[in-house]
């Protein structure tokens, strides 16, 4: 088959396109909505464009009888969202997935969705690096997602630091659009993730979390967000410190009340526990030493563990 162009002057590319994409946890305690980290735990996707007006999606793993098998698909809405921008569509798309990102846990699975169709739809496009720029593909993700933190670890990989700024239109209308930069990690850190059977949504927790806080609970998760990127680029000794929040978990404890219990347990013990993005998941994050970490399954009854490495990269 040959690449075909659209009538926008796209030019579709016939072969398929493939990516993987790692898992994220947003927040790392104290940076809320703007700190992330990639876990080196990958859905693939695989896409080629199709000549009929069709949409022939395939999903297998996690979640698999959970999402749209049709034009409502994530990654099939993120890939149209990005052919959208580029300039033309195509007529259909052949999607296959395979998940292992728990879904509904805090770790970034709809990120990953939304990264993966957008890398997919510019790998799909000829040139469509000069069509769709990095700092683009992060503003459709964090459109998409809604914000941009777990988009920014899920694309750059590694820990990355996500913000929202206000962009006037030709048209004088302002609107909010991602942007993110990724941070050096020390290689000796690594990740536990404890993932408990139950799933929450994102928008629920948010729900928990309370209009104002007071000023001295601001200036420690300042400080605290402060002292996270240097601990995670050479100090990890300083991780317990870094971790500690005063601004979103305590308040989503009614949500999830044996994941804030597990974290108090864990940070008693002084390890740099927190809550995975919006939970229910939690992660500690360590360096050194296995003896104490392989213990932890055993202090937490109902939560399957998974220690995991540091992404290194994001999508590819």
């Amino acid at each position: 088959m040959a690449a075909k162009r659209n009538a926008s002057g796209l030019t579709f590319k016939a072969t398929m396109a493939q990516v993987s994409v790692p898992a994220s946890s947003a927040n790392i305690g104290p940076g809320f909505d703007s700190f992330a980290i990639a876990l080196e735990m990958r859905d693939r996707y695989a896409a080629q464009i199709l000549d009929d007006e069709s949409f022939d999606v395939d999903v297998t793993g996690e979640g698999a009888d959970q999402v749209k098998k049709d034009a409502k698909n994530l990654i099939i809405k993120s890939m149209m969202r990005g052919f959208e921008h580029m300039g033309g569509k195509p007529r259909g798309i052949a999607l296959r997935a395979l998940n292992v990102i728990p879904h509904g846990r805090g770790l970034g699975s709809s990120a990953s969705a939304i990264v993966g169709g957008l890398a997919l739809a510019r790998s799909l496009v000829l040139t469509g690096e000069q069509y769709m720029s990095d700092e683009d593909l992060i503003t459709l993700a964090t459109e998409l997602e809604g914000h941009p933190d777990n988009v920014a670890a899920a694309f750059y990989g590694g820990a990355t630091i996500a913000w929202l700024e206000s962009k006037i239109n030709s048209e004088g209308e302002s609107s909010n659009v991602g942007r993110a930069v990724s941070l050096k990690v020390d290689d000796r850190i690594k990740a536990l993730l404890l993932v408990p059977e139950n799933q929450l949504s994102t928008a629920k927790a948010r729900k928990l979390l309370p209009e104002s806080i007071s000023h001295q609970d601001a200036v420690l998760n300042s400080s605290r967000t402060a002292l996270l990127v240097h601990a995670l680029a050479e100090r990890p000794d300083l991780l317990f410190t870094a971790t500690e929040d005063l601004l979103h978990q305590k308040y989503r404890e009614e949500a999830m009340p044996k994941s804030i219990a597990l974290v108090e347990k864990l940070r008693g013990a002084g390890l740099a526990a927190v809550v995975s993005g919006a939970g229910p998941s939690v992660m500690v994050l360590y360096s050194g030493a296995e003896d104490e970490i392989d213990q932890i399954q055993s202090v937490s009854p109902g939560f399957n563990a998974m220690k995991l490495a540091i992404a290194k990269t994001g999508v590819q």
